[in-house]
């Protein structure tokens, strides 16, 4: 769990230092012949990614950098002095592990100083031979064949060997037969096979990528071909979609340490070395062939793209990566940022595209989106970006110059992620929401990392305008911000410890709401707030619309004895902004500590930035402020310089211990004080709703109405049947109608809408329109085993007439679950609360178990269009944490549930759908429709549906535990649509 501090500092020493790289023009004459071979190739390729070509060294932006890293090479052989505890006085070998990567990476540094041209040491012996000796002390007295592991684990697995085996292959040529084979001999002790072996623990995500590198590698430093295939089969894991814990997810979301949204950061990291390792790869006889890396491939547009913007990658998205600025380490001390990050990310985008592994329209597609973020990243352009390797300026510099790639423009529209993250997107301005439930963490410290990010995920709201704003949060923003009023925040003010609520996401709410309703361009957003540490509880809802967001607050409530704030904003104004602040058309004060208390008011701007907006009026107070912190106040790896930069702050008060406290406002990125007032004067947003059950909105200027249901029940035109979100958008004879469930609570969700004239309807994945008719339009949509996905469907005031339907929901009227094996194979299990499913593709095991299902359905009439069989559950199972559960139709629906056995029960008949489940219990929803249209009488069966439960057969499934109708929750149901 702590792994990716180490992998901070050994990165940051690399970024600035060891992999600022130019081509290897030059090459040290070897003092032994080899012959060429497989590994030779692969270690060429290698040296090529560490090393770039295609560039001019003595030009900008190379020179610089190839000039710094022979100055930072030059210091580090310099101070180094072997003794007898270390390689260099300030990194003492035994305890902390973290000194021993450290050490390596420096080699790495002064190794590609030698190889590479314009560095000023290129070819130099005696740097060669201090790489040398370096190498052996450290496989002598830390990283030897047979030392026993401490502190962390990633240094061991990853950090050292990596940095090992990169300035291997880059001296290559100066080592011995003797040198190599103890180099391969120590990693193989500490990274063996069985460390790829089973997908799980810190063998998954970002951490498996890098422990492939490391273990392919050490077989092309070797010469060795089983380890190369143990490497390439072991990145398989990595690439199918999960349900839980750690990796990408089906809608894009990816999550490390379990709970933790982390695209920009481990996502980025598995990224780089998918990058890297399938160009190095290609073509050879390891070359990755399953066709899962399709879905690697896919990600870059569903799962990293959404969260960058104008070069940046979104804070929201980097878990405690927000927290490191200025490493102590960094020889450079370069300002680690949201652009930095955005950089490193777009640099692995570009790789994936120039590795030629993907497809030529999926590459062409990636140069056009990076093109793109290079070119308007003009608030800190990539190219004068010192923590950029130079094989990276290298091939950012040939996209610019290629006329035949076309900068890609930014996107418009909205995305919710199931990882409790939402984006939205203008041609002029972009804004994302961090949200937390039960699924993801308050936030996330470890190592002395991010130790005051207590409140990032508490709705706290970022934006960014196409020119503007770009350096909110780069600009020392983090350790200098009042952390206890983070934009778009509701929070307790109750002081809280650093690393409150413990480490590694640890610190989770109660509460399961958070996400909301899209229909790809608009979107309802909500959130149940709880307080981390507090006893604070109320509701939050963004409203996301052309030009603005309608952010809600309702049923804040807290006994904390202190102070409750909702924060409107916390402009950062950099070191000495003066940007203006209008109220109501008057200017205020730019001076310092000013502090006033608005009542009634109605539009501010600050001027460069926004404008709000309040319905109604509102009592707003406002601040000027400079405040003053290090890095090293949130991360105990930064440096201590003081730093200073001014805020003004916009917040409500909701007072001390508040009860079913609210607020409402509007914000406008790029809006200015005339435009603010302007649609204060003549809202184009109305608010229908603002309490603790339900938040809903209608914008006239879009045609959207939305709304947050906390509960069943019903606003302006929506009814709801269990708590959801809908967005509905009417426009030129369409209505478009979106329904999600954020709780993850409900199987189906039935949705009225009054309206009228609407007479065709087309819907999507998930959703039956029911009817259009009598003023009213009724869908069922079924959210169950979403997680949180929206279910649209479009109705039209013209086309084919809509048939109309009828949903029934349906108890099971009987169920039980049977055993194989002499043990069990007459036993009845069928008065139990759960029901045992799993194939363990085996004759009379004992393990074997199938779940069997009774449905009445004589009284459903018509023909059935839909049918799915709802049940809720959970994997137990030590073998896994997700498995597919598959449907089948029965021979015989004759069995009793309290006398049905294995040795009894119908032979399985007809498969039907199948669908995924997870150690999170959920519902799954299988689709039966051809079984039950089959058993209805109207098509000539009996009226009785006869359903099993099992798992695909000849595979082995893992153990699932389903509430049965005996239980008092969420006993099965059977969902029938019919006309």
């Amino acid at each position: 769990m702590g792994a990716h501090v180490t992998r901070r500092k050994f990165l940051q020493v690399s970024a600035a230092a060891t992999v600022l790289a130019a081509a290897a023009q030059w090459v040290a004459p070897a003092p032994r012949a080899w012959a060429a071979d497989a590994y030779d190739t692969l270690r060429g390729r290698w040296l090529g990614l560490l090393t770039g070509s295609g560039f001019d060294s003595t030009a900008a932006p190379f020179a610089s950098a190839l000039s710094t890293l022979g100055s930072t090479a030059t210091t580090y052989q310099s101070a180094m002095a072997v003794g007898t505890a270390s390689l260099w006085s300030d990194l003492p070998l035994g305890t902390v592990s973290g000194n021993m990567t450290t050490s390596y990476s420096r080699l790495r540094t002064m190794a590609l100083a030698y190889v590479q041209p314009g560095t000023g040491l290129t070819g130099n012996a005696t740097l060669a031979t201090a790489v040398t000796t370096g190498l052996d002390y450290l496989y002598s007295n830390a990283y030897t064949a047979t030392a026993t592991t401490y502190d962390n684990w990633w240094d061991w697995q990853i950090g050292s060997p990596e940095a090992l085996l990169d300035t291997a292959v880059l001296m290559y040529a100066q080592l011995t037969s003797t040198e190599i084979a103890n180099y391969c001999a120590a990693v193989d002790h500490y990274v063996p096979d069985t460390a790829v072996a089973a997908y799980s623990g810190t063998s998954t995500g970002a951490n498996r990528v890098d422990l492939c590198r490391v273990i392919a590698l050490r077989g092309v430093v070797g010469k060795n071909s089983a380890k190369l295939a143990t490497a390439s089969a072991a990145l398989s894991p990595v690439f199918p979609d999960v349900i839980i814990g750690d990796g990408l997810y089906p809608d894009g979301s990816f999550i490390q340490h379990s709970y933790v949204p982390y695209t920009g950061s481990y996502g980025e990291v598995m990224l780089s070395g998918l990058s890297r390792m399938l160009w190095l790869l290609s073509g050879s006889t390891w070359a990755v062939t399953d066709t899962g890396q399709q879905n690697i491939f896919d990600s870059v547009v569903s799962s990293y793209a959404p969260f960058l913007y104008n070069g940046l990658v979104m804070d929201g998205v980097v878990g405690r990566a927000c927290s490191r600025g200025v490493s102590v380490t960094d020889p450079l001390q370069i300002q680690q940022d949201d652009h930095r990050r955005g950089h490193v990310l777009i640099s692995d985008i570009l790789r994936l595209a120039d590795s030629g592994v993907a497809s030529t329209a999926q590459s062409s597609q990636w140069k056009g989106m990076v093109k793109g973020w290079l070119q308007r990243d003009t608030y800190s352009p990539y190219l004068s970006d010192a923590a950029q390797g130079v094989p990276e300026l290298a091939r950012a510099q040939t996209l610019l110059n290629d006329s035949t790639v076309t900068a890609t423009a930014e996107t418009n529209g909205h995305r919710i992620f199931a990882m409790d993250r939402a984006v939205h997107r203008r041609s002029t301005w972009a804004a994302s929401v961090s949200m937390c439930s039960a699924r993801t963490t308050f936030y996330e410290n470890g190592n002395g990392e991010n130790v005051r990010g207590w409140h990032t995920n508490n709705g706290m709201l970022y934006w960014w305008g196409s020119t503007y704003g770009n350096g909110q949060y780069s600009d020392a923003f983090w350790p200098t911000v009042n952390p206890y009023r983070l934009p778009g925040t509701t929070v307790s003010t109750l002081p809280l410890a650093d690393g409150a609520g413990g480490t590694w996401g640890a610190p989770r709410p109660a509460a399961v709401w958070a996400g909301g309703a899209t229909d790809g361009t608009y979107a309802a957003v909500g959130q149940d707030v709880r307080g981390l540490s507090s006893t604070l509880t109320g509701k939050k809802s963004w409203f996301f619309l052309d030009d603005s967001v309608m952010c809600l607050g309702a049923g804040i409530t807290c006994t904390d004895g202190v102070a409750v704030e909702t924060v409107i904003d916390n402009r950062n104004l950099g070191s000495d902004g003066t940007h203006s602040l209008t109220v109501d058309g008057v200017a205020q004060s730019t001076a310092l500590g000013w502090t006033a208390q608005f009542t009634g008011a109605k539009s501010m701007a600050i001027g460069g930035f926004g404008g709000y907006v309040f319905p109604g009026g509102a009592t707003v107070n406002a601040l000027r402020e400079a405040r003053t912190g290090a890095w090293s106040d949130i991360n105990g790896y930064d440096t201590t310089t003081q730093l200073t930069r001014r805020y003004l702050t916009l917040w409500f008060g909701h007072g001390t211990n508040p009860s079913g406290s609210s607020y409402s406002y509007l914000l406008m990125p790029g809006a200015n004080a005339s435009a603010a007032a302007a649609r204060a004067a003549a809202p184009t947003v109305t608010v229908l709703a603002n309490t603790a059950t339900v938040q809903a909105v209608a914008d006239s200027a879009s045609g959207v109405t939305a709304a947050n249901f906390f509960a069943a029940g019903t606003i302006g035109p929506i009814t709801v049947s269990a708590p959801c979100s809908v967005l509905m958008r009417e426009q030129s004879g369409t209505l478009t109608v979106s329904v999600a469930d954020p709780s993850r609570t409900t199987s189906t969700v039935k949705v009225t809408i009054a309206r009228s004239g609407y007479v065709s309807a087309t819907a999507g994945t998930g959703i039956s329109v029911l009817s259009s008719s009598s003023g009213t339009i009724t869908l069922l949509a079924e959210t169950g085993g979403s997680q949180g996905a929206s279910r649209t469907a479009t109705l039209s005031t013209s086309g084919t007439a809509l048939t109309a339907s009828t949903a029934t929901l349906l108890a099971a009227g009987a169920d039980a679950y049977v055993r194989d094996g002499s043990a069990y194979g007459t036993v009845n299990y069928g008065t139990t609360t759960t029901m045992v499913v799993k194939n363990t593709n085996t004759t009379a095991s004992g393990y074997s178990r199938e779940a069997l299902l009774k449905f009445d359905v004589s009284a459903i009439t018509g023909t059935v269009s839909r049918a799915v069989l709802w049940t809720y559950g959970v994997v137990s199972d030590s073998g896994g944490t997700q498995t597919s559960l598959q449907a089948f139709a029965t021979a015989s629906d004759s069995w009793t549930e309290s006398g049905v056995t294995w040795n009894t029960s119908p032979a399985l008949g007809t498969a039907q759908g199948t669908g995924q489940i997870s150690t999170a219990a959920d519902w799954i929803g299988l689709d039966v429709t051809s079984a039950v249209a089959s058993a209805v009488t109207s098509a000539g069966g009996d009226g009785t549906a006869s359903l099993a439960i099992w798992q695909p057969l000849n595979a082995v499934g893992l153990a699932v535990v389903l509430n049965s109708r005996q239980n008092s929750v969420n006993p099965p149901v059977l969902q029938i649509v019919s006309h």
